[in-house]
């Protein structure tokens, strides 16, 4: 709905800052010690790959919104994944 009543400048903009603050959101259960290493790289490697596809998306003269949609949908996947994967890994060194 935004690119209707904002346009298509605007929204890849909010794209990209809203990116950014997720990129930082998500690595806050790294640093409240709730996950561990293996979190952190996945969320690393997720974050700077939607953050490419973001920046991508505000600079490419032909923007391709679905490709980060997709990526998106598939980025909450993996970054769940590496949370659970990880927190088990944990569990069981501790037994």
């Amino acid at each position: 709905m935004l690119p209707v009543t904002h346009g298509v400048e605007h929204t890849s903009l909010q794209i990209l800052l809203y990116t950014i603050l997720l990129t930082v959101v998500t690595l806050l259960p790294f640093l409240t010690r709730m996950s561990g290493p293996l979190y952190l790289g996945a969320a690393l490697v997720l974050d700077f790959r939607f953050l490419y596809y973001a920046l991508a998306l505000k600079l490419s003269s032909r923007p391709q919104p679905m490709r980060v949609f997709r990526f998106s949908v598939t980025y909450l996947m993996w970054l769940f994944a590496a949370l659970l994967v990880d927190h088990y890994l944990v569990g069981l060194r501790r037994t």
